[in-house]
């Protein structure tokens, strides 16, 4: 193969664009902004994802930023903890049975090091705006007029993918009813809600939420109603956020973000000698953490298949599009309709036994942590 193009310099294109180099094709990945992104968004990297960023070469380096959760928790926000749920039951399974906390941010620069360091090369400033598959190959053509030929392309340029929408492909779906407010707080929660674990999910029939740990912050979810200016609901963060724990003062706040959460996957993943990988092919809540490791899958499996035969291509498209419907989607829209559920007490007698039953939460985490995906 003489040379691949990825659109989008995420962890999803970087994770693509190295397994090639890594194979020793030629790789250029065109990224539209001025350098990589430095905004916290996803944050957590499941066991079959640390497996495959340690066949790539980078976990070492990860692990050192990172920050490792063995446990994972659903509290009732009245009444505390519900159940806890041990990952060391995936030891036979795996060789990294927890999780790890680390924003996407500190991995990326990781991969492009290595990715320079085999021969690939990042181009910033070159955002996609036509796409034309001919001779067997493709045609890019940049913002800036700059044209790229290869023999593939691989669209991992986000949820509002240029390349998707140059090549026509549907991209259906549902948009949830409410909002998700993000903020990252320097708070002692451990002192403030003794007993949490690394990663929570805390019911409550007016407001669910969810607590995350990361190296630098943690990371509190909060559902926000539609209708409301995005000012209005940044201003109420503070009586919201002492509500979840209250330390005698507002809390220190480092970032706050609302966002439009879809649900949606691509009418399909493959368009001749162009390949969609991560949320430019499939993308949902964020419940459950899904949505980057599964991406990271797409990159890893699809570069993989370039490196073997054409025939390995259209397979392993077509097992991500079922993986991105049939798992991805399944369990993090689950994870929602659990969670905001009007009769949440109803679910804790079903978690307390999942926990306190060693096999039935190896089944469970199997297929959460997307392992059962893979088969």
């Amino acid at each position: 193969m003489r040379r691949v193009l990825v659109a989008g310099a995420g962890p999803v294109g970087l994770t693509a664009a190295l397994t090639l180099a890594r194979g020793g094709v030629p790789v250029t990945v065109l990224e539209a902004g001025p350098g990589l992104a430095a905004e916290s968004r996803a944050s957590t990297f499941h066991p079959p994802t640390l497996e495959m960023l340690a066949g790539l070469g980078v976990l070492p380096e990860l692990m050192a930023l990172g920050l490792v959760a063995r446990t994972f928790q659903y509290r009732d926000r009245r009444g505390g903890a519900i159940a806890t749920l041990d990952m060391g039951v995936l030891a036979a399974d795996t060789p990294y049975p927890y999780r790890v906390q680390c924003e996407q941010s500190k991995l990326t620069p990781i991969l492009m090091e290595h990715l320079v360091r085999h021969g690939g090369e990042v181009l910033f400033g070159s955002a996609v705006r036509e796409v034309l598959p001919r001779g067997g190959g493709v045609l890019v053509t940049t913002a800036g007029g700059a044209r790229f030929a290869a023999d593939r392309l691989i669209a991992a340029d986000g949820a509002h993918s240029a390349v998707r929408r140059a090549l026509g492909i549907p991209f259906e779906g549902i948009t949830y009813p409410e909002r998700f407010l993000v903020a990252s707080a320097d708070e002692d929660l451990d002192g403030l809600l003794p007993g949490i674990a690394p990663i929570n999910y805390v019911f409550d029939p007016e407001e669910w939420l969810v607590l995350l740990r990361t190296p630098d912050h943690w990371r509190v979810l909060l559902p926000t109603p539609s209708g409301t200016s995005d000012q209005a609901e940044l201003a109420r963060l503070a009586g919201r956020l002492r509500a979840v724990a209250d330390p005698g003062r507002d809390w220190k706040v480092a970032h706050a973000s609302l966002y439009r959460v879809h649900q949606r996957v691509a009418a399909r993943f493959r368009h001749g000698p162009v390949l969609l990988a991560g949320d430019a092919a499939h993308v949902n809540n964020p419940l459950g953490g899904l949505g980057m490791n599964s991406g990271i899958h797409d990159a890893v499996l699809l570069a993989g298949a370039l490196l073997q035969d054409s025939g390995a291509v259209d397979a392993v498209a077509a097992r991500r599009r079922e993986v991105a419907l049939q798992h991805v989607r399944a369990i993090s829209h689950g994870n929602w309709e659990k969670l905001r559920s009007a009769d949440p007490a109803a679910h804790h007698a079903e978690l307390r036994a999942l926990a306190a039953d060693p096999e039935a939460a190896r089944a469970h985490l199997l297929r959460a942590c997307l392992i059962t995906s893979l088969g």
